[in-house]
């Protein structure tokens, strides 16, 4: 068995590799690839794996837009934090998806189905094409507002006043552009998936910023953006050097991550 890992995030990767190699001991990893662009060179000129694990937000763009340009008959697992819209379109397509972090058990059932399935190149094909068009024939709603709990009480927030997302202390904030910090059930990796990629960007590791919550830019190094905050963060907010050039883009409008 030939398996390819598509994958941007280094740690989610050599745990994914890692639980391959207990699993499957005999199977043969081709190799990771971290961005859209490297994959579809990949699939330029090289064989298709028999099995695909395939991230679907990596750093520049949407996995989908991988195969809306090449056709790709493997068995595909998609991998994600979380995305309800996308989950509901893998279910109704039959396309099988492991949420992360991946536990050893459901990447087992993974391969216990792949086997017994024995997938059909064409039906593979075709499953894809249809989940193609499930995802794009419809409008994602991404989440309008919040239900904060604090104490007893129980709060709405509407997305319109969250000026910014942030973790601190292993705790998930979202703070209001009334300069009020609430808590947040969802890590960042899943508000990613929630919130309306024009409107909010993943800056960080440790933000994700609305548009209108920035006051100012200034070039903080060769490649990376320090951003002033409004309502103002107590420490530096500084673009990372991967995430710089997409976040130009997003601040043009030009890209939609």
């Amino acid at each position: 068995m030939t398996i390819l890992i598509i994958e941007d995030e280094q740690p989610a990767a050599e745990r994914l590799e890692r639980l391959i190699r207990e699993i499957e001991p005999e199977a043969h990893i081709l190799g990771t690839i971290v961005s859209i662009k490297s994959a579809l060179k990949w699939f330029e000129d090289k064989p298709l794996p028999d099995l695909i694990f395939q991230d679907i937000q990596l750093s520049d763009g949407n996995a989908f837009e991988i195969y809306k340009k090449v056709k790709v008959s493997s068995a595909i697992v998609f991998t994600t934090a979380y995305d309800e819209f996308a989950l509901q379109a893998f279910r109704v397509n039959s396309i099988d998806y492991l949420l992360k972090p991946i536990k050893k058990e459901e990447l087992i059932r993974a391969f216990e189905k792949f086997r017994n399935l024995k997938p059909n190149p064409e039906n593979e094909k075709q499953k894809l094409e249809s989940l193609l068009e499930t995802l794009t024939s419809k409008k994602i709603q991404y989440k309008s507002r919040f239900l904060i709990r604090f104490g007893d009480q129980i709060k709405s927030i509407d997305v319109n006043d969250i000026a910014y997302f942030f973790t601190e202390d292993k705790i998930n904030y979202l703070r209001t552009f009334d300069g009020y910090n609430y808590p947040v059930d969802n890590n960042l990796d899943e508000l990613e998936h929630l919130l309306d990629p024009s409107v909010f960007f993943r800056i960080n590791r440790q933000f994700i910023i609305g548009i209108k919550s920035i006051e100012s830019m200034y070039a903080f190094s060769k490649s990376r953006v320090k951003i002033n905050l409004q309502p103002p963060y107590n420490g530096d907010t500084i673009v990372s050097t991967e995430r710089s050039p997409h976040f130009k883009n997003w601040l043009a409008g030009e890209e939609q991550v």
